[in-house]
């Protein structure tokens, strides 16, 4: 989801009785049909479903349909509504992190490194390709297409002349903790969504107070 999206989703959550009924469905170890949620918390069915199907366009609950009781063929009455938790995760965070990216880059790597070979390597492989696939998927071959997808991954890049400056760091606790790894990762992130594109530019750990410790130098 986007910023926007993501915001509105979790604010729909601000309203209270839908609030209460995302934890109710949430909480259930099965899908939820609306007379339960309704009865659980003393709603009328009209308001449950209501809110609940303002919670399926919030991306925040998901449906299915089927029977409900043991009765099945003819006469066993039309399948119902139910209510569970959707899949997709929905996160907001500013300014942007993607912690969930640098987890993937690490276990990326100790999956690399399991058979033998330098961990620290590995990690930097991983980094590397991790960065050059979602480059690929990118419009090829300029600065701009590069700045797009670094912005849609949380660096908030800015062009200075031949320079991109990364004004966000979306690994930051991670970065503060264990800064030799995850600006060595960092670095290698951004080189691959380089080549991935077809950026011509360089990716170097350039560390200044009130930026990513990574810049990118385009060449002419």
């Amino acid at each position: 989801m986007d910023l926007a999206s993501s915001a509105a989703s979790v604010g729909s959550l601000a309203e209270p009785t839908r609030r209460a009924l995302y934890a109710y469905v949430v909480a259930s170890p099965t899908p939820v049909g609306r007379e339960e949620a309704a009865t659980a918390l003393d709603l009328a069915p009209h308001t449950a479903n209501f809110h609940l199907d303002k919670l399926v366009e919030a991306g925040l609950l998901a449906t299915e349909y089927r029977r409900l009781g043991d009765r099945t063929g003819p006469g066993a009455g039309r399948p119902s509504k139910l209510y569970r938790r959707a899949e997709e995760p929905v996160a907001v965070s500013l300014p942007s992190r993607r912690y969930d990216l640098v987890g993937h880059i690490l276990a990326s790597g100790v999956d690399r490194a399991a058979g033998g070979g330098s961990l620290d390597a590995a990690i930097d492989e991983a980094a590397t390709e991790t960065g050059r696939a979602i480059g690929t998927e990118a419009a090829p071959g300029d600065l701009a297409a590069f700045v797009r997808v670094l912005a849609a991954q949380g660096f908030e890049p800015r062009v200075e002349g031949d320079t991109v400056l990364l004004a966000n760091c979306p690994f930051d606790s991670l970065a503060k903790s264990h800064t030799e790894l995850v600006c060595g990762l960092n670095r290698s992130f951004v080189q691959g969504v380089a080549d991935g594109i077809g950026c011509d530019a360089t990716a170097r750990l350039e560390p200044e107070p009130g930026w990513c410790c990574v810049k990118a130098r385009v060449s002419p």
